[in-house]
């Protein structure tokens, strides 16, 4: 990793944290209202959804397929997410998948960097200033490589880092009656805050899912469900049967197991915006359960059909 990659990456850590101390003193001077709330909380399921529906389970794993404008529209927000472009987060994650929990896994907390609060540490912030954004494009991302609009989306990260911040700090200035004072409520809560708590629920995964938690099926990693988190994370903390079924676009895969990112799936399939969407069957999850050792999971090429299992 280069230095300026490595500054780059430090800062995306740093300016939200800063931006969460801001908030705390605003907080405690009542600079905060409903309307901050509304802009933090929309801005937060938009991005976070570009992620956890963008990122993971479409691009990653195409649990489902859409249309290519669609495709590309979760790919933005995504990046407006601040976790890097759009080519180095999936390549990154299949790469995860590859090598979880083993050597050349660019976030787990169990190899290369000790156990313990080391380990944590890495896979949760540690590793965005060793391995994010290492992984090869061409061996972990072929088919967004080749893709030149997707590639296009991932050269402008930049762009997207300056809409992440600019957008809601236009509209707090715009619900606060066009003052200064609304602008800066905007750019703290929607913006710094916002980031700030997306970053920390997303690295959470890699880290705490990594370490606390419940398991349930045969894998060969140590990932784990941790179900406090699952709200925040859009579903995502149901980690280890995500990793259990890598493919699945549900991965709470229990009635009672909170996955609002796979609601959100559902909700396009029934407006024909989503199609071949993956689902686990029961006899499956329980060939699993019962200790069965099934075809390995793989992660397909866009150019692969998805299917129903």
């Amino acid at each position: 990793m280069s230095r300026a990659e490595r500054a780059a990456n430090l800062a995306g850590v740093v300016v939200p944290f800063a931006g969460v101390l801001i908030a705390i003193v605003l907080l405690w001077n009542r600079w905060v209202d409903g309307v901050d709330l509304a802009i933090l909380g929309v801005f937060y399921v938009l991005t976070a959804g570009g992620v956890t529906v963008g990122f993971h389970r479409l691009l990653t794993h195409r649990s489902f397929q859409t249309h290519p404008l669609l495709e590309r529209t979760l790919a933005i927000l995504g990046s407006l997410s601040v976790q890097g472009s759009v080519l180095d987060w999936v390549a990154d994650h299949r790469k995860h998948h590859a090598h979880t929990d083993e050597e050349g896994d660019p976030h787990s907390p169990h190899v290369g960097h000790g156990s313990g609060l080391r380990g944590l540490w890495h896979a949760h912030t540690g590793w965005l200033t060793e391995t994010q954004g290492q992984a090869d494009w061409k061996r972990y991302a072929s088919e967004l490589y080749e893709d030149p609009k997707m590639r296009r989306i991932g050269k402008r990260f930049p762009l997207w880092v300056a809409l992440s911040l600019l957008l809601p700090t236009l509209l707090g200035f715009a619900l606060h009656g066009w003052t200064l004072e609304g602008a800066i409520r905007g750019y703290v809560w929607g913006g710094l805050v916002r980031i700030f708590l997306v970053h920390h629920v997303t690295w959470s995964v890699n880290s705490i899912c990594h370490y606390f938690g419940r398991r349930r099926f045969t894998t060969d990693d140590r990932s784990t469900n941790v179900a406090w988190l699952s709200i925040l994370s859009l579903g995502e903390s149901w980690h280890h049967n995500h990793h259990a079924f890598p493919r699945s676009a549900r991965h709470g895969l229990r009635w009672y197991e909170i996955d609002p990112s796979a609601l959100a799936i559902a909700s396009l399939e029934r407006l024909g915006l989503a199609w071949n969407v993956v689902r686990i069957a029961p006899e499956r999850q329980a060939a699993k359960l019962a200790g069965a050792a099934p075809p390995q999971e793989s992660i397909p090429p866009a150019a692969t059909p998805t299917a129903h299992v």
